[in-house]
């Protein structure tokens, strides 16, 4: 009754099936694309923002930058919600 007959020995390594390597690579690359895709997508939503904020406040004279500071702020919250939006799915 050797019940070490039945278990495969201790020097037996299992090598990594190569489609195994190559899903996890590929579950590594489509995260990181997903996440760069967001952040290009939120430094868009902002810049546009700002630009047309500043194009506004110099076609108005105005003093003070007021269209830049809301549609900014206006932007960088579009941008969260596209964000959160898009983490949930």
């Amino acid at each position: 009754m050797d019940s070490q007959a039945d278990s495969p020995a201790p020097n037996e390594d299992k090598k990594p099936d190569r489609n195994d390597l190559v899903s996890k690579a590929t579950e590594k690359t489509t995260s990181f694309a997903q996440y760069s895709g967001i952040a290009f997508q939120m430094l868009g939503t902002i810049g546009l923002g700002v630009y047309a904020g500043l194009k506004i406040d110099e076609w108005q004279g105005n003093a003070r930058p007021i269209w830049t500071i809301v549609l900014s702020l206006t932007a960088i919250g579009a941008s969260l919600y596209l964000f959160i939006k898009q983490l949930t799915r």
